[in-house]
């Protein structure tokens, strides 16, 4: 149990990070500490546990479109996280939940699903179509497309060989924590054309594209802050209670939604519920 200085008390959960890329993984670590420092006190963080099979492993399955067998290599990390003591998990990588959303047997925990609290929070926004950038199997798959429909937004995605330079940026920069002059201006120009097709947001969904990245190409960009972070705010089960109230949940953030002019980005993308990736409990 851990309290404030006003008495209220919570329950902390131990979370686990499902990793799929290291870049991407180790910004979800970073933010998850830098936001408990900010909310329990110097180097306070809750207990996380992160497992991360080498990405090398999925690579060919990726390839080959066989979703089910990657959902296999992320059981075994899930598997080991619910070994480890984690309460829930967190993958903060958005190809990933194609695998984890394929039918097979229930994971030892219950997960978080990164597309829905971004359709949430473009609906807030009030946000008509949004641009979807991330890897290729992302800007062709289905959880973003159901995701924002089910809210009533419209959803599109770059040409066809704008999709393979914002794929091949991710996979030959990103993933190994680089992002080049040539690859930013690459990517102001795949979402000057999404504004053009009468998009009113993008959503930067690959964890290792943050908004910021984008900034130096163009002094007068005004990037938020940094994306994918997981919030230490007390349980993440839904039956917790902070002086008689409900606590807030341990949450993971999710991609930014940016205004295609690059100029006017949004905030924050509100805490993620708990979904429905198939669980054992």
């Amino acid at each position: 149990m851990s309290s404030d200085p006003q008495g209220h008390t919570w329950s902390i959960e131990h979370v686990g990070i499902l990793a799929h890329s290291v870049e991407g993984a180790a910004l979800c670590l970073r933010e998850f500490a830098a936001k408990g420092f900010r909310e329990l006190g110097p180097q306070a963080h809750p207990d996380v546990t992160l497992d991360c099979i080498a990405l090398a492993d999925s690579m060919p399955a990726w390839e080959a479109g066989d979703y089910s067998a990657i959902r296999t290599i992320l059981a075994r990390s899930v598997g080991r996280l619910a070994a480890a003591g984690a309460s829930f998990f967190a993958c903060p990588d958005n190809s990933a939940h194609l695998a984890l959303e394929q039918p097979g047997e229930p994971l030892p925990l219950p997960g978080l699903h990164i597309a829905a609290e971004v359709a949430d929070r473009a609906a807030h926004e009030r946000r008509r179509r949004v641009g979807i950038l991330g890897t290729r199997f992302t800007m062709d798959g289905w959880i973003y497309p159901r995701a924002l429909a089910g809210r009533g937004i419209e959803h599109r995605v770059p040409a066809e060989e704008d999709r393979a330079v914002i794929h091949g940026i991710i996979f030959n920069e990103l993933v190994n924590g680089v992002f080049s002059d040539a690859s930013r201006r690459e990517y102001v120009r795949v979402i000057e054309r999404l504004r053009r097709d009468g998009c009113d947001a993008v959503a930067l969904v690959c964890t290792e594209s943050r908004a910021g990245h984008l900034a130096p190409a163009d002094p007068g960009f005004h990037p938020p802050a940094r994306r994918c972070r997981l919030r230490s705010r007390g349980r993440a089960a839904g039956d917790a209670r902070v002086a008689g109230r409900p606590a807030r949940r341990l949450t993971v953030r999710s991609v930014r939604i940016c205004d295609p002019a690059i100029r006017d980005m949004s905030r924050s993308a509100k805490s993620l519920r708990f979904s429905s990736i198939p669980s054992a409990r």
